[in-house]
């Protein structure tokens, strides 16, 4: 039986990150993608800056009152968010439908822009969203401000502040050091309560990774939907997406893409999990 498989994010009219990132990978994985946005993101293209134009929250609830229809999904993956009001929204289908198997990606700044979301935001984000969580998969700098860490240099650190967003009520906790971790390869850190599993993978010299942590977020949820352990799930994506950005492409002079067919259906890969 097909997975459907929600995302609730914004549109980057770009076509390489948020629902639009997400919806390729979930077809990649096999599994049937279904979107609810929150806002859409544009770049100009003289200055190279984003504006976010958010949703009216009644079009964003009967989007996703439209993807709960059938009842609870296989998996949902959450996004760029924007408001209070939204994440009122989305607790509130959650608990209705006892959904399961929700992967959060705790968006705060988008890669063109540094400004980070509201405190207020990511508190309600803390206390509402992150305790529904299966997996929570911050880069460094979320990483950073869910455990109220000044740096994320060492291995140790990385390992502390894994614990401390486990502490916030997660089931578990994938830290995306990338490439911006110190020293000569990326790595990134697994931690369910139990074991830290650190994944490290080559450092890739290039500019087409945008979208990239969208992509890696989509491609855990939707194997997750079909099966495989958290942890399987996140070595299935770390793949997935390295293939991603080794291919990117560019859509202008300064976006380098990732590019999501670049793994060839990865749910040919999948031997675990499957009905």
């Amino acid at each position: 039986m097909v997975k459907k498989v929600l995302t609730i994010a914004g549109s980057d009219a770009g076509g390489g990150a948020g629902i639009q990132a997400d919806l390729k990978t979930f077809e990649e994985y096999g599994t049937f993608g279904l979107s609810s946005i929150t806002s859409i993101l544009t770049v100009n293209p003289s200055t190279q800056l984003p504006t976010i134009f958010p949703m009216p929250i009644d079009i964003l609830e009967k989007q996703i009152q439209t993807a709960f229809s059938g009842g609870a999904l296989d998996a949902v993956k959450i996004g760029l968010l924007g408001s209070l009001e939204v994440i009122s929204v989305i607790e509130k289908f959650f608990k209705e439908n006892k959904q399961k198997k929700i992967v959060l990606d705790p968006v705060m700044a988008v890669k063109v822009n540094d400004d980070v979301l509201q405190p207020e935001l990511v508190n309600a984000m803390i206390q509402r969203l992150v305790p529904l969580a299966d997996i929570v998969t911050p880069n460094l700098v979320e990483a950073r401000i869910l455990a109220q860490m000044s740096v994320i240099e060492t291995q140790d650190q990385l390992k502390e502040a894994a614990q401390k967003i486990y502490q916030l009520g997660a089931k578990s906790v994938v830290i995306k050091g990338g490439a911006r971790f110190p020293g000569s390869v990326a790595t990134d850190l697994f931690y369910d309560g139990q074991e830290f599993k650190l994944i490290h993978n080559k450092k890739i010299d290039t500019s087409t990774n945008h979208g990239a942590g969208c992509s890696f977020a989509a491609a855990i949820t939707a194997g997750i939907a079909k099966g495989l352990s958290p942890y399987d799930a996140v070595c299935l994506a770390k793949e997935y997406v390295t293939s991603a950005i080794e291919n990117g492409l560019f859509l202008n002079n300064f976006t380098g893409y990732v590019w999501h067919g670049a793994y060839n259906q990865a749910e040919k890969r999948m031997t675990k999990g499957e009905d």
